[in-house]
């Protein structure tokens, strides 16, 4: 019986060498020497989409053809996985709106203006779900508020812009929630509510630009959770640097539960909640908020 991947060609060691630093280069995405089969594989599609032969002849491609900006994009988006699904991590979002939705009411009356990031927000359903609990609160109806949720992979903004989701997304979202903030469009299908939309904007970032972040607008709380999984030690530094500077100071950082910040020497204060643990950025002194 003839293998499945017959006539497709294999990746050698230094092939696969070229083409995980090049992607390292791009977007801090490290991917390991046991993933060689996998990175084979995910990438056939796009040496067949191209017509070339080789993964030498692709490494070529990715640095000296004239398309190569667009198909270093394709090429990561083979790579990365965007699993994700609304109220995701029930208990730190608790501790979100019990504990720190009334601090960020109370330190922004002033200004009665809020700013959160979904800092990797794949297919929106982060950056939308941070939305619904904001409205739910009932504390910011009449305030200036925006969730900026941002990916690298132009294709999930796609789908995070359009809005439309299927069971999968919506296996942790409460009833009485799916009836209040979205609209059937199809079978099994829903759309969030255009009120929820209006409070939410997305756009195209890499976290490991440095100079691209400062487009990024100042946040009160950044939502990174799961994404530094993928990257190496020196990438989660640039990253959090990158963090720390688009945070107003005092601002709060919350990653997945499997994320800390042990040795990265990152300049964060750990702040205990009775709900969870999560991250602040010193206040300047005298203790100004922004």
């Amino acid at each position: 019986m003839p293998r499945f991947d017959e006539g497709r060609p294999e990746m050698t060691l230094e092939e696969f060498r070229l083409l995980r630093d090049h992607v390292y280069a791009h977007c801090g995405i490290l991917i390991h020497e046991n993933m060689k089969f996998v990175m084979e594989r995910r990438l056939w599609p796009r040496l067949e989409a191209l017509g070339i032969q080789d993964f030498g002849s692709y490494h070529r491609y990715l640095r000296y053809d004239a398309q190569r900006s667009a198909e270093l994009e394709a090429a990561v988006e083979s790579l990365t996985t965007h699993e994700t699904y609304f109220f995701r991590e029930p208990a730190q979002l608790k501790a979100f709106c019990e504990e720190l939705v009334p601090i960020l009411e109370k330190r922004n009356a002033h200004t009665r203006r809020l700013r959160l990031w979904s800092a990797g927000c794949s297919s929106g359903e982060e950056a939308y779900t941070l939305a619904m609990l904001l409205k739910e609160s009932g504390r910011f109806d009449d305030w200036d508020v925006e969730v900026l949720g941002t990916d690298l992979s132009r294709r999930v903004l796609a789908v995070a812009r359009r809005a439309e989701y299927g069971p999968s997304a919506l296996r942790a979202t409460p009833p009485d929630l799916l009836e209040r903030y979205f609209i059937p469009v199809g079978v099994n299908r829903v759309r969030v509510r255009d009120d929820v939309k209006a409070w939410v904007n997305f756009g195209h970032h890499n976290l490991s630009d440095v100079a691209g972040s400062q487009l990024v607008p100042r946040s009160d709380v950044v939502f990174c959770r799961n994404v530094m999984i993928y990257f190496d030690l020196a990438a989660r530094r640039r990253v959090l640097g990158v963090i720390r500077d688009r945070l107003c100071p005092g601002g709060y950082l919350l990653l997945g539960h499997a994320e800390n910040l042990l040795s990265l020497g990152a300049d964060f204060e750990l702040v205990h909640l009775k709900g969870d643990l999560v991250y602040r950025r010193p206040e300047l002194p005298g203790g100004e908020g922004r």
